[in-house]
């Protein structure tokens, strides 16, 4: 009789799984596919502000593009945004970028950004989870020419484009990202 009553539960469970399983993963398909094409909008974005990116985009191994992070802070401050991984061109997977600062800062502010990676060896790295910016690291704003004078650091280099919002801030903190591939 106790085997009875395990196998009920465990049968309900498997028909629930079953029927709400394809559901996690066609919302994880839209999720992507929203990722890839707000990218898209944010590329055409950056390149309007900064058409010579083109040869960046062009000439590197890769990128990723955030194209909505939102930050907040008020003394202890973060930020977040998912974006489309690239490699020659084409998509490749998603990543998510996590940012926690402390320090003088007050406001929220919503922007873009675009890290271009100079090599396969850096693109891995971000791809394996193995890149994290510290407080030395700094974009640079998008806007004409910027991109025709940019510098790789580290085999890194990142542009940011301001959407909305106001932030005052004199802070340190980092940058950290996760990497998924695409299904």
């Amino acid at each position: 009789m106790k085997k009875k009553s395990t196998l009920v539960p465990a049968i309900l469970l498997m028909i629930l799984s079953g029927l709400f399983l394809p559901r996690v993963v066609m919302a994880q398909d839209a999720s992507q596919a929203r990722i890839i094409r707000d990218s898209k909008e944010a590329k055409a974005s950056f390149l309007k502000a900064d058409p010579s990116m083109k040869n960046l985009i062009k000439s590197s191994a890769g990128y990723v593009i955030f194209p909505n992070v939102g930050k907040g802070a008020a003394g202890l401050g973060g930020a977040a945004g998912k974006g489309a991984v690239y490699h020659k061109g084409m998509p490749v997977g998603t990543a998510q970028m996590t940012q926690v600062t402390v320090g003088a800062q007050a406001g929220g502010q919503a922007y873009r950004e675009i890290i271009f990676f100079e090599n396969k060896e850096a693109l891995d790295r971000f791809m394996k989870n193995k890149i994290e910016f510290s407080g030395q690291a700094s974009a640079i704003a998008a806007k004409a020419g910027a991109s025709s004078d940019a510098n790789y650091r580290n085999s890194v280099v990142v542009f940011s484009q301001e959407k909305t919002g106001l932030m005052l801030e004199a802070s340190l903190g980092g940058q950290k990202f996760a990497y998924r591939e695409l299904k």
